[in-house]
């Protein structure tokens, strides 16, 4: 595409062009200028610390084409064009769709978004489509998924990634064969328009609970960003216990739940070792399901996954297959170990994710159970490090407080916050060691026959950030090599 049907297809204006528009043939697009490449369009966002209008230079020098965005004082001394957007977040993901082909105008795509539970619900949803016999890519925290469902990994960390590359992905998933895909929609991504021009057929939300509130500000922020993903798809599948969902009824839609009625509902739910077995109700009738998982909340999070398939067309017999095959997801309550001890690598890193957790393993726990546990450093909401603590110490017989991405806060203050959560509840039963290696060591070498050691926290992220450097983590992979060690 050259530059020039680029600006007809969205309407967009130029400004002050030295060089003749017909000659910039487009090869990509980007908003990071060390991504630049020779043919692309950079698109300088100006973010709330710094202003990306100030590599323009280093963009040009990389072989940009032409510069995109909401006004640059300096552009008549530009070499390319510089094209003036009310919305440069807007103008990325449009550009990177039309690129891209619109990819998600030829793909049946399904949204996940809520506090809890979104990876979960989006690897299960991806499952039960496959399980059907459909070609289906994914989208999500862990990694995405073409059609040879391989596990691959974008270099920057996003739970969504940018833009360009959401589109390129789904072009990929397409050109691969796929007719379906599942995007795992973070409040982030919403916000900024990373999802914005992606065409979504369904959208499940899970729940709402306070979250990145130092980015959205309160509670109604939170939601604000999150129904973005309701808003644009045309199905939603909406958690009938939660109270923000229950706002969003006004879309075409259907319900689960277990304490309250609704279109899909789980009774007679019998907690096992490593299974869950329940009743379902649902729109056709009754089955009986199978789900190798732990933990009640994983029953929410399977409704919600066949609530979503089942519109797509996954048949009630290929449901009922499906949840009874489903490998769990890397990182989300993640068996390392059964016997003689059981290790557990999850992602619960909030208060109510983490009694979540904790309550789970007890019931199936015959000794004592075991957790390690950090918390966050900069703005991640530094109000639940004291109540991570009270949690950690009421749940579990011993808690181990650790380093958790403390980045530019210092660990010690961290693990005083938690210190202070567990001593304001009259609770002793921890223990500090700031170096989160010694902290996993420690844990599974004092755990004896019959007892649960969880870590949890990291689950399946590979970095794990200190003040003055990010080293490489895979907390699964370390859990394994301490228990080779111990059981040589």
């Amino acid at each position: 595409m050259k530059l020039t049907q680029l600006l007809r297809s969205i309407n967009l204006k130029s400004v002050l062009s030295t060089m003749s528009l017909n000659d910039c043939v487009l090869t990509g697009v980007t908003n990071n200028s060390q991504q630049v490449r020779p043919g692309y369009i950079f698109v300088a966002i100006r973010g709330l610390t710094r202003d990306a209008h100030d590599f323009v230079p280093q963009a040009i020098g990389l072989g940009a084409v032409a510069i995109v965005g909401e006004g640059f004082t300096t552009s008549e001394n530009l070499p390319v064009p510089y094209i003036t957007v009310q919305n440069a977040r807007a103008a990325l993901a449009e550009i990177a769709s039309l690129l891209n082909g619109n990819p998600s105008e030829h793909l049946k795509i399904i949204g996940v978004t809520g506090t809890k539970g979104k990876t979960t619900v989006t690897w299960l949803t991806h499952h039960l489509l496959r399980h059907s016999g459909y070609k289906v890519g994914l989208l999500s925290t862990v990694g995405y998924k073409l059609a040879d469902d391989e596990l691959h990994n974008f270099a920057e960390h996003f739970t969504t990634p940018e833009a360009p590359e959401i589109q390129s992905t789904l072009a990929q998933m397409l050109q691969e064969g796929c007719t379906h895909a599942v995007v795992e929609a973070s409040s982030h991504a919403l916000e900024l328009m990373r999802l914005h021009k992606t065409k979504f057929d369904a959208a499940i939300w899970t729940n709402l609970a306070p979250e990145h509130l130092d980015f959205h500000g309160d509670m109604e922020g939170y939601f604000s960003a999150k129904r973005k993903l309701i808003d644009s798809a045309a199905f939603a599948v909406l958690n009938a216990e939660d109270i923000f969902a229950m706002r969003l009824k006004d879309h075409p839609h259907t319900t689960y739940g277990i304490q309250v009625p609704a279109d899909w509902r789980a009774s007679h739910i019998d907690e096992e070792k490593s299974q869950i077995v329940f009743q379902v109700t649902h729109p056709e009738g009754e089955f009986k399901a199978t789900l190798p998982m732990i933990g009640i909340y994983n029953v929410y999070n399977a409704l919600a996954a066949i609530a979503a398939a089942y519109h797509l067309d996954v048949s009630i017999h290929k449901l009922e297959e499906g949840l009874g095959t489903f490998a769990g997801v890397p990182g989300r309550m993640q068996v390392i170990q059964e016997l003689p001890q059981r290790v557990i690598v999850d992602f619960a890193h909030t208060p109510e994710s983490l009694e979540n957790a904790l309550k789970a393993l007890r019931r199936s726990t015959a000794g004592r159970l075991i957790v390690v546990i950090g918390s966050a450093g900069g703005k991640r909401y530094p109000g639940k490090r004291a109540p991570l603590g009270s949690v950690a110490t009421q749940y579990a017989d011993e808690a181990i407080f650790t380093e958790e991405d403390s980045r530019d806060t210092p660990l010690g203050q961290i693990l005083s916050d938690m210190m202070r959560g567990a001593d304001e509840a009259g609770r002793s039963n921890f223990i500090l060691i700031p170096d989160r290696y010694e902290a996993i060591r420690h844990a599974i070498t004092a755990a004896k026959d019959g007892d649960t050691v969880l870590l949890a926290g990291k689950g399946p992220e590979q970095t794990l950030e200190r003040a003055n450097e990010t080293i490489p983590w895979d907390e699964a992979s370390i859990a394994q090599k301490i228990l080779a060690e111990k059981n040589e």
